[in-house]
């Protein structure tokens, strides 16, 4: 583990640079822009996202055959909708025995593919490839605060390998088999912290908020066994840990564009104004379609979508998801 490249600059890909790094790992780290590569070189910080936070031991660039260039292992921590294309430019670098790990959230818009399957179709070889989610706010995790996460992978020996590469003292690491739970678990939760957001700035109150996580981890989890999943992985870091932490947390994104859209806002101005993509917005769409292929009721993510893409009211759309008739909470 004397080299590792982690393809993407923004915040998460920031703050699992300066992780890695701070275990005496060499980084470099892929970013689209060149002059973020040369800011960050010269400056070892980041000046688009955590600029606070120092990149000792962490080189730059714009060129993935420069980033990926004798790593040990890749880290791709790019936006869902970018992933396919740029996991595609990098495929001629990568080995078809090298360690590659997936920190991005969601599914794929035209396959319907998880992140992982997705890289599995671009680059071959799934017993080396894992996935990794949990309640890992990136503004936290740069800070040394403590937290927890899971690797989940298909082959025991890479959840291990990844495992002892990102786990530290303030950073702990648990691994599973369970990859299919961990990444609809990973996708799904950022819908229903739209969801939340709109509640919240609805002013609806805190039992409104907690039915909405619970009712949505339901939904959640009903997804998940209806693709093979298992139903143990929503009770753990993938899954209701990293739900409350998106739900609640003032760093969440999806949950911030949630309110956003109570208050008018748009999509659009809302990624304008924070310079990131919440990945909510596009996995509603995805996160409802694969619903419906598996006929699995899922009505919170259908009413985010709903607000995003149809033009709902989200006033209307909450009162709705609460006149819906009652049954056992077990359904």
């Amino acid at each position: 583990m004397g080299n590792v490249a982690v393809i993407g600059s923004g915040t998460w890909g920031t703050a699992v640079a300066h992780l890695i790094a701070g275990k005496n790992v060499a980084v470099r780290m892929w970013t689209r822009s060149a002059d973020v590569a040369d800011a960050i070189n010269a400056t070892h910080r980041n000046p688009r996202h955590l600029p606070d936070v120092e990149l000792a031991g962490v080189m730059a660039s714009a060129s993935f055959e420069e980033s990926l260039r004798g790593v040990d292992a890749a880290i791709f921590v790019c936006p869902s909708s970018y992933l396919r294309s740029i996991a595609s430019s990098c495929a001629p670098f990568i080995a078809s025995d090298l360690p590659v790990i997936v920190l991005t959230k969601g599914i794929e818009a035209q396959t319907g593919f998880t992140m992982v399957e997705l890289l599995e179709d671009v680059l071959g070889n799934p017993s080396r490839i894992a996935c990794l989610s949990g309640p890992n706010h990136a503004e936290e995790v740069s800070r040394g605060l403590p937290a927890a996460t899971v690797v989940a992978s298909s082959d025991e020996a890479c959840s291990l390998y990844f495992q002892d590469l990102f786990n530290t003292s303030m950073f702990r690491v648990y691994t599973t088999s369970d990859v299919t739970g961990v990444e609809l678990c990973a996708a799904s939760k950022n819908v229903i912290a739209i969801a939340n957001g709109m509640s919240v700035a609805m002013q609806l109150g805190d039992n409104a908020s907690a039915s909405l996580m619970t009712r949505g981890l339901a939904e959640v989890t009903r997804l998940v066994v209806a693709l093979g999943g298992d139903a143990r992985t929503c009770l753990g870091l993938a899954g209701v840990g990293d739900l409350i932490a998106t739900c609640s947390s003032e760093h969440s994104r999806n949950r911030a564009l949630g309110s956003f859209l109570v208050g008018g806002g748009t999509l659009a101005a809302f990624e304008e104004k924070m310079q990131m993509v919440a990945e909510g917005a596009v996995a509603c769409k995805t996160v409802t379609e694969l619903a419906r292929l598996h006929d699995v009721e899922m009505p919170i993510a259908e009413a985010v979508r709903q607000v995003l893409w149809e033009g709902r009211d989200p006033h209307e759309i909450i009162e709705t998801l609460f006149e819906r008739p009652v049954k056992a909470e077990q359904e």
